[in-house]
């Protein structure tokens, strides 16, 4: 009997454990920021300047 509480206490230790870990993940995918190009969508031709 008590080997069947310590390995559902084991389990359930760890299946918390592994749903913080993924939270934390998840969490540090959304908060990444993406690599921008540094190229402006539009562009203002001045007087004088050639393409």
């Amino acid at each position: 009997m008590m080997n069947r509480l310590l390995a559902a206490a084991l389990t359930a230790a760890a299946g918390a454990a592994l749903a913080v870990a993924a939270s934390f993940g998840a969490l540090a995918l959304i908060n990444a920021t993406p690599d921008q190009p540094n190229t402006p969508l539009v562009t203002y031709e001045t007087p004088g300047q050639r393409r």
